[in-house]
């Protein structure tokens, strides 16, 4: 019998709608579209360093580790996992806590999409329980999830966002203990902090994993550090989950270029340019924020603005959200001004909203000048 490769690949991959990528429809021009830090990396290179390429990276990744543990004020070394960004660690969640064809995970929308695309991959349920996106507020409905979790026991995975994407709202902590402390519930929770730095007052909930054996912290170096080129993400737990990741990863998962540029980055001269990048975004996603709301289009900026981006709401004449003209906007201005944003009005509660990504000085006065040109 000749080969079918339909016949032959799982029903579920062939079903499966990848993840679409910020750069899959535009590639060049000003990028806000990807959420990366527009400031720059906050480590390098140099010349003289011996890297020894010939060999195979650490696969325990200890040096990392230890700074990261520095960094985050964490017990030890054993809490954590390093990966392939932060997407190895959701995708190992799934894998090591989930049957495919019989388990499920549990997401609250609007969310981040590999959630799902990794579920699908994987063979995997999705129990989706809403965000109260009512005033653009984007919060948990505790209640409602953990309706869910008495209702399913199959349910092994909840994922939440803090701060969301595309929402850009840090979810408030005692909601997330509510959801740790349910009694019902059996499985894991996993809080995914990718933004977490960009919040003004200290927000993580990182140091929880000393208190809560089945909560899994996923964070990130592609956003803060403004190292997404390097995709170096972590997962902070238990030792126990954590040396499950590790037994479970590929062998040499994370290349030696992306260690040391991640080893120069904690180090204090990286985490101190860090720090001056995101103080910077600070200044000018209020900057931002102010100037898109003085536009009559923008009827909203939706959500705490806790992240690197911003979620602009815009409106017809009717002052009613309007997915058309948002649509049209983000053409015009990735095919006609060079600037690429990302539509998210297909998003629950998201309706007529362009996420844009805080820029530089220049090139949020750029948009904004374009946007004029626009609107007028």
């Amino acid at each position: 019998m000749p080969f079918n490769l339909e016949t032959a690949v799982r029903p579920n991959i062939l079903k499966l709608a990848p993840y679409r990528c910020a750069r899959d429809d535009y590639d060049s021009g000003i990028l806000l579209d990807a959420n990366e830090n527009s400031f720059g990396p906050a480590s390098s290179l140099h010349a003289e360093e011996r890297l020894q390429l010939e060999r195979y990276p650490d696969p325990h990744q200890a040096e990392l580790k230890r700074l990261l543990c520095d960094f985050r004020g964490i017990p030890s070394p054993d809490n954590f996992f390093v990966g392939v960004g932060s997407d190895e660690s959701i995708d190992l969640a799934i894998r090591v806590f989930c049957q495919p064809a019989r388990d499920k995970i549990l997401i609250c929308p609007p969310t981040y999409g590999m959630y799902s695309v990794c579920a699908n991959i994987n063979d995997v349920g999705i129990v989706k329980v809403p965000l109260d996106v009512s005033g653009g507020k984007f919060s948990l409905v505790p209640s409602k999830i953990k309706k869910a979790l008495a209702a399913d026991k199959t349910i092994k995975v909840v994922f939440l966002c803090s701060p969301g994407n595309p929402t850009g709202t840090l979810l408030q902590q005692e909601e997330i203990k509510e959801i740790l402390d349910f009694a019902e519930y059996e499985g894991v929770v996993v809080v995914d902090e990718a933004y977490i730095d960009f919040c003004k007052k200290p927000s993580s909930v990182a140091k929880w994993v000393s208190s809560y054996p089945n909560l899994i912290v996923i964070q990130t170096l592609s956003k803060s550090f403004g190292l997404a080129g390097i995709r170096v993400g972590i997962a902070i737990s238990t030792p126990q989950i954590a040396r499950i990741f590790n037994n479970t990863k590929a062998p040499y998962n994370v290349s030696t270029l992306a260690s040391r540029v991640a080893i120069s980055a904690l180090q204090k001269q990286g985490i101190e340019t860090m720090t001056l990048n995101v103080q910077r975004i600070w200044k000018q996603r209020d900057v931002l924020i102010e100037s898109l709301r003085k536009f009559s289009k923008v009827g909203a900026i939706l959500g705490g603005n806790d992240a690197n981006f911003v979620v602009a709401q815009l409106v017809n004449s009717e002052g009613k959200p309007d997915n058309s003209l948002a649509l049209s906007v983000y053409k015009r201005l990735a095919e006609v001004e060079g600037i690429v944003v990302r539509f998210r009005g297909n998003e629950l509660g998201c309706e007529g909203c362009l996420r844009i990504s805080v820029g530089t000085d220049d090139e949020n006065k750029i948009l904004l000048e374009k946007l004029r040109l626009i609107f007028q």
